[in-house]
């Protein structure tokens, strides 16, 4: 078998792995606490939760092109990770396409947030921060800087 052709094979069945592991982690994560405000809404009373979810869900349908245009740039850097001469450049703006997508998005479902909350009950807005805090809670605390 060609090398190459072994590796690419190697980096996709891993990424696929990957893919599937983070699924199944999604669906289970799905039935428990949620630590971010995104999964927050698992919280909320049924129809809350739901209108919740729908305005998520507008977002993300509002969104498709830069979702699919973050996916391309990760490929595009995944494919400059496989040339025999690392083109540091391309890569570095692969990269940047990716991250500024997922920023856009990032940007816009938690504008959709404040909207929602803005006109949610204080106790919805209270399981809201409550999941902001687990999820604050659950990280590792950053080390204080020495300053002399």
């Amino acid at each position: 078998m060609n090398t190459r052709l072994f590796v690419a094979s190697l980096v996709l069945n891993v990424f696929l792995i990957g893919a599937v592991a983070g699924g199944a982690g999604w669906l289970i994560g799905r039935s428990g606490v949620g630590y971010s405000l995104e999964s927050a809404g698992g919280q909320l009373p049924a129809n809350d939760r739901k209108a919740f979810r729908q305005a998520l869900r507008e977002v993300r349908r509002e969104s498709r092109q830069i979702i699919l245009d973050g996916q391309q740039a990760r490929r595009e850097a995944a494919n400059l990770l496989q040339q025999p001469t690392l083109d540091a450049n391309a890569l570095a703006a692969a990269l940047e396409r990716a991250r500024n997508a997922d920023a856009t998005i990032r940007s816009r479902l938690e504008q959709r947030i404040i909207e929602f909350a803005a006109s949610s009950s204080p106790e919805d807005r209270k399981l809201l921060a409550d999941a902001l805090l687990r999820h604050v809670g659950r990280q590792r605390p950053i080390p204080a800087k020495n300053t002399p």
